[in-house]
């Protein structure tokens, strides 16, 4: 048996989830589909199918429902984790500091920075285009006038026009004008409404609009027919206008990533495009211009604007080593940027085609919208025939009067404000979260964010830095100056945390280090070296103990250090004691405010951390959380299990490795940007930027869309109960009646299209 493959589909044309549900129920009845998921919004299909599905038929089968279809380039087997903005960031779990550096004083080669996308789908045509997923080209190209959409409901309306003149000079004539400018635009909705029953859905919007106005003509108006199919055609148009609207969030998005770049080769560089830079290319990046590529610095620094990627609204000072990402701004200086993901795999195709899947998949209230709709379409086909029957046949009513209401019923009935409801807020939601660095996996996962009572963060890398920095530096007889100028040179060149926080420190206080030799680890302790004719050691206080005494004063200290949850290091300089350096992993800067807005909305915040409980013990009380710390992975996942069993729906934020199997365990897993691709692919949803407060904002994007959800399904349906009314009270006709349907769904979709703007603040 042939291995279930995926195959990608533009289709051009769908404006609707009635669109989708014909296009999805006649699919899924070819030969050797297993499964369909269709975006309305990103105008595409996904197909999995094995090998006795034949592709030509299922592109065939959806051009005959009266949509064009091409299929995209590339396919896939397996889903495309979320966008990974590094591959550090576990939970290190500073615990009693041994200061170890076997192997570490390597320099660090940039290279290692690279991802691996051995998983991700190949691209068998141009890397753009399968990268961005056809959005360089949009789901329809050229103005609404020169679609095809476009050019029927022009020809329809000057149809109408023209049967209105021809009606005035030739009053007996007037019948038969109207009838063909009606068929003009009937026509091809009838024959969607046929190619629609045969696969499928006979109850669909265009059977219902062909039935309304066939009927109308038997019983004389035409006229009206006419008008309704003229106005059909415009409620259409204008559902495919407001419809790009929402893609235009995400083709925009697209459009950041320039499209050429300068690649540096032998010490010359040239222009090349963009999308043909390979993994280790080596590019140059002008102050002022767009990053064209994910990569690494080589050399310089800059500040750079992250914000069309991730919405982080000040500019990030990036150095030598540090990750920039495609379709961010360079700022002030000029940057060397290897490159570590090809055009097709960048930050921003990864997104696009996040957005894209999460848009496909369907949230609870979207799945009962539709399955009511299969029920309800019907039944308002019942409910206009006993109208147009019930009354002549048993109340001596006039056939043409109830047939008449009967027909506008059908009109009025028709669900597309309805069935759009919920897939517009959600896909617009979606987009607005992916514009500010919030991605969700599925409407499914925007949904329930918004009933999250308990979120569970890791310590490390969320509520911290994930780095330590020097907090302390003291001198015995050195200044501090001395004791920083004699640890930096034993840790030049090293890769470890703690070396590192040195030596930040050191180059922020603008010392200069000299050149230490022979330098060599002592595992588990520390390292020495020789810096001038000095013998250093620089490493833990017990491993300092076995060198020279420490005074009571001086342990003392280094206890009280240790109890604020800092990691002491001890130098050593020609066998007396010379200093101390204490270094901690400190919180970040928007963690107390982020915290602060969990709580304002009522949720209940948990620390769980691999850290030893000393250090997140301060964490902990600095912030104000509580905290469950020295845990193991399992235990993280035991814990989300215990929260959840007491009735509670927990999210579980983190970053590491071993987040992952709470991640997995939690209602909604959420991964910090700065994760492991590990945590990235087991979330539910990510914050690209790793704010704490993005959480909070997840959760009240969450709400927002349930609000805007309920809103357009009580303009649904509020409008059909109105109109329902009148239509039998015989205040309206057909003419109301299609513009209450067309008016509905245009109403709803704008409602949707809401939540593409920013929240404004409370």
């Amino acid at each position: 048996m042939a291995e279930p493959t995926q195959t990608r589909y533009r289709v051009e044309g769908m404006d609707c989830a009635s669109c989708a549900a014909k296009i999805d129920t006649a699919v899924r009845r070819m030969p050797g589909v297993e499964d369909v998921s269709v975006s309305v919004t990103a105008g595409t299909m996904t197909v999995r199918h094995n090998g006795a599905s034949d592709l030509s038929a299922i592109a065939r089968k959806v051009t005959g429902l009266g949509y064009s279809v091409a299929e995209l380039a590339g396919k896939s087997t397996n889903p495309v984790p979320m966008p990974a903005h590094a591959s550090c960031g576990q939970d290190h779990g500073h615990r009693e500091h041994a200061h170890e550096h076997h192997q570490a004083h390597n320099h660090p080669n940039p290279t290692s920075h690279t991802h691996s996308h051995a998983g991700h789908p190949a691209s068998t045509g141009s890397p753009r285009a399968e990268g961005l997923h056809g959005y360089d080209h949009g789901p329809a190209t050229g103005p609404w006038w020169a679609s095809r959409k476009g050019k029927l409901t022009i020809f329809s309306g000057a149809a109408l026009v023209a049967a209105c003149a021809v009606g005035h000079l030739v009053p007996s004539v007037t019948p038969y004008a109207f009838v063909v400018a009606m068929l003009i635009g009937l026509v091809p909705i009838a024959r969607r409404a046929i190619m629609a029953a045969m696969a499928g859905t006979p109850f669909s919007i265009e059977m219902l609009m062909t039935i309304a106005a066939l009927g109308a003509v038997i019983i004389d108006a035409g006229e009206e027919a006419a008008a309704v199919v003229f106005l059909f055609l415009v409620g259409e148009l204008l559902e495919g206008v407001a419809a790009g609207k929402a893609r235009q969030s995400i083709q925009s998005l697209a459009a950041l990533v320039p499209k050429e770049a300068l690649l540096e080769r032998n010490g010359q560089t040239r222009t090349v495009p963009a999308e043909s830079l390979a993994v280790g290319a080596t590019i140059l990046i002008r102050p002022g211009d767009r990053i064209s590529a994910d990569g690494v610095i080589l050399s310089g620094e800059s500040a750079i604007d992250e914000a069309p990627v991730t919405g982080e609204s000040t500019p990030v000072r990036k150095s030598v080593n540090d990750t920039v990402f495609a379709g961010t701004i360079n700022g002030d200086a000029a940057l060397r940027v290897l490159v570590t993901a090809t055009a097709a795999d960048n930050t921003i195709a990864r997104v696009v085609k996040l957005v894209e899947e999460a848009q496909e998949s369907k949230a609870p209230t979207e799945r009962f919208v539709d399955r009511f709709s299969r029920y309800y379409t019907p039944c308002v086909m019942v409910v206009a025939a006993l109208v147009a029957i019930i009354p002549p046949l048993l109340l001596g009513g006039i056939w043409g009067e109830w047939v008449y209401k009967g027909l506008a019923i059908l009109l009025i009935g028709c669900p597309c404000a309805l069935v759009i409801s919920t897939p517009a807020a959600i896909a617009a939601s979606l987009s607005a979260g992916a514009r500010r660095g919030l991605l969700m996996k599925g409407g499914a996962v925007l949904e329930t964010l918004g009933t999250i009572n308990t979120v569970a963060l890791d310590k490390t890398g969320t509520l911290t830095e994930g780095k330590p920095k020097v907090t302390d530096v003291i001198g015995f007889g050195h200044s501090q100056a001395e004791v920083l100028t004699f640890a930096a040179a034993l840790e030049t060149g090293s890769s470890h945390p703690l070396a590192k926080a040195i030596l930040d420190r050191a180059a922020a206080d603008k010392l200069t280090i000299p050149t230490a030799s022979e330098a060599k680890a002592l595992g588990g302790k520390g390292m020495t070296a020789t810096v001038g004719i000095n013998p250093v050691f620089l490493g833990s206080p017990q491993a300092a103990g076995e060198h020279v005494a420490l005074s009571i004063e001086q342990s003392a200290l280094i206890t009280a250090l240790n109890d604020e949850g800092k990691t002491v290091s001890v130098l050593i300089i020609n066998d007396t004691l010379a200093g101390a350096i204490a270094m901690r992993d400190e919180p970040r800067a928007d963690a107390k405010s982020g915290l602060k807005a969990l709580t304002d909305a009522g949720v209940r915040i948990v620390m769980l951390t691999g850290d030893n409980r000393r250090a997140a013990s301060v964490v902990a009380s600095e912030l104000g959380i509580e905290v469950r710390a020295e845990l193991m992975p399992q235990d993280k996942q035991r814990i989300v299990g215990e929260l959840k069993r007491e009735g509670l729906i927990v999210a579980k934020v983190g970053d590491g490795i071993n987040d992952a199997p709470a991640l997995a365990a939690a209602d909604i897993g959420i991964a910090m940007g700065g994760g492991t691709d590990v945590a990235l692919e087991t979330a539910d949803a990510a914050v690209l930027h790793g704010r704490v407060g993005d959480v909070a904002e997840l959760i009240k994007l969450s709400k927002r869309t349930m609000t805007n959800i309920r809103q357009n399904i009580t303009i649904a349906l509020g409008l059909k109960a109105v109109f329902l009314v009148t239509t039998i009270a015989g205040i309206t006709g057909l003419w109301p009646a299609i513009l209450a349907d067309t008016g509905a769904t245009v109403l709803v979709t704008i409602n949707a299209l809401r939540l593409l703007a920013p929240a404004r603040n409370a």
